[in-house]
């Protein structure tokens, strides 16, 4: 079976790196428009170089937007304690780098500890 090929907007992948930040810009919801519309950030600037250069970067920033250019690379995004490798697929295109980082782990619940309840109170601690 073949593997069907990706589509943004009506756009290919080849189609869309061929494209300029600008053009890209359009194509995005309206959201992200007018976020990349005021400019990229120092920080942004300095993460799209990184990925150009073929390095696989550790970022602080979470509300950079998918672009392109970084389809296929590993961007290691900070989740608060530790970075989080995020491999970028095509559908991700759009989205924010932070969406596929979670910032809060599952709670885990465990037996009652000890003076949870009353009848816990009169246990030993052994």
């Amino acid at each position: 079976m073949a593997r069907k090929e990706f589509i943004y907007h009506g756009k290919s992948m080849d189609e869309l790196l061929k494209l300029g930040l600008a053009e890209f810009t359009q194509l995005l919801p309206s959201r992200q428009r007018r976020s990349l519309s005021q400019g990229l950030s120092e920080e942004c600037r300095k993460l799209l170089a990184d990925i150009k250069t073929g390095k696989n970067p550790k970022t602080h920033v979470r509300n950079m937007i998918i672009l392109p250019e970084m389809v296929g690379k590993t961007i290691g995004v900070h989740a608060g304690k530790e970075f989080v490798p995020v491999l970028i697929m095509p559908e991700m295109l759009g989205h924010y780098l932070g969406e596929f980082a979670l910032t809060r782990k599952k709670v885990m619940h465990h037996a009652p500890g000890i003076g949870a309840t009353k009848s816990s109170a009169a246990m030993s601690v052994k």
